[in-house]
């Protein structure tokens, strides 16, 4: 769905979504097509990091001052948009318009996990969200993988030569850690624990999830979704395949937008 050329639609709507750990903001034109695309770590002057990257997604799509902007987001209310939406508002809208059917979106970004179910005319049927600790979210993985000191574009490659994963039982991020820790002294192979990690968060989204994704396909988004040994965790855990939408980091942002065009 990205795009960074100005095409024969003009721009409509502009959506910026200001995540924990993201920024992450589009242009489309009235078809919904994304003109303009932007995802960078997120600054804690939000109002300067936005209007800097907007002024940069008008220049390249051609939008105008008055083009409407959606915000959502953690960071939604610092930006002076036209309207200000929820998560769940956005990622369902943004999921269904590039899934194009019904089913139950899961969101993990890095400090949150979003589980929405969405109906057949792109409504929020029920949701759940966990946003009040680290286990469960991209943190956990991200504060572990990088004391095992594993590149984020090697992850699925480690975790996938392993045989079978090492259980790692902690829940608590902080604690998992010192956990890790312990099982590299006793000689575990670095695989293994990798394969382990990915099989210890995504049994706790699947019981996040509860029966929410019974009969449903499941879409996934966020910037774990770029973690391909987390979608083959997630696919074991949920015993179904996972789809992992386009530009997975940038659907609330198009939901955001979509919602003011």
């Amino acid at each position: 769905m990205t795009g960074n050329e100005i095409k024969s639609h003009p721009p409509a709507a502009i959506g910026v979504d200001v995540g924990s750990t993201t920024w992450k903001g589009v242009v489309i034109d009235a078809d919904g097509s994304v003109l303009a695309s932007a995802v960078e770590p997120a600054n804690p002057r939000v109002e300067e990091q936005t209007r800097a990257r907007l002024a940069e997604l008008m220049e390249k799509s051609g939008a105008e001052p008055d083009t409407p902007v959606g915000a959502t987001g953690y960071g939604r209310k610092r930006v002076n948009a036209t309207k200000v939406l929820t998560e769940i508002t956005c990622h369902a809208r943004g999921a269904f318009t590039l899934a194009g059917r019904a089913g139950v979106l899961i969101d993990m970004g890095g400090q949150d996990t979003k589980v929405i179910r969405i109906g057949p005319a792109g409504e929020v049927l029920d949701f759940v969200m966990n946003d009040k600790c680290a286990a469960g979210t991209g943190r956990f993985l991200e504060v572990i993988l990088g004391r095992l000191q594993i590149p984020f574009d090697q992850v699925a490659e480690h975790a996938r030569r392993a045989p079978s994963g090492v259980p790692v039982s902690n829940t608590c991020t902080v604690f998992a850690e010192s956990e890790v820790i312990s099982l590299v002294a006793e000689g575990h192979a670095v695989e293994g624990i990798v394969r382990g990690l990915h099989q210890s968060l995504s049994t706790r989204v699947a019981s996040l999830a509860g029966k929410m994704t019974d009969g449903a396909d499941i879409f996934m988004s966020g910037g774990v979704a770029l973690n391909l040994a987390m979608i083959d965790a997630l696919g074991e855990a949920l015993r179904k395949p996972i789809s992992v939408l386009p530009d997975p980091q940038l659907v609330g942002a198009l939901g955001a937008a979509l919602s003011v065009a």
